[in-house]
């Protein structure tokens, strides 16, 4: 005979088991979890072809906006137009919006609008990014 109190105990445990996995489904972690090489880039006419604010998948950039070049390897992973992005120790969340020139493997560029001193200062790195 199963008394009261084990009866409570199955309860609360089961409870406890419910909520870790309700919990731990939608924790929001990353799926993928990648090292790549980023760059920075702008939207002015002599970094790209025609307009500067039209982006591969025709999405038009506006300064401020937190969006990523990915580069074409990167699709098949995952790295589809509109998924958002974490880079490294940079704030927020970025979202794929263009594509770069099939000569880059293992690449993202950073877009930051106009301001041609941040992008130079940026560099190219090394950075983890999840999606």
């Amino acid at each position: 005979m199963v008394s009261h109190r084990d009866m409570r105990y199955a309860s609360g445990l089961i409870f406890v088991i419910l909520f870790f996995l309700l919990y731990s489904c939608g924790s929001g972690e990353s799926k993928h979890i990648l090292k790549v090489t980023a760059t920075a880039y702008n939207s002015l006419p002599d970094q790209t072809q025609g307009d500067p604010t039209i982006t591969a998948w025709s999405d038009k950039l506006v300064p401020g906006m937190k969006v990523i070049a990915v580069s074409r390897d990167l699709i098949p992973m995952g790295l589809t137009h509109g998924v958002k992005v974490r880079i490294g120790s940079l704030s927020g969340t970025y979202t794929v919006m263009d594509k770069l020139h099939k000569r880059w493997t293992r690449r993202i560029d950073i877009y930051m609008g106009n301001d041609v001193k941040a992008a130079k200062e940026w560099g190219k790195r090394e950075v983890t990014i999840r999606w």
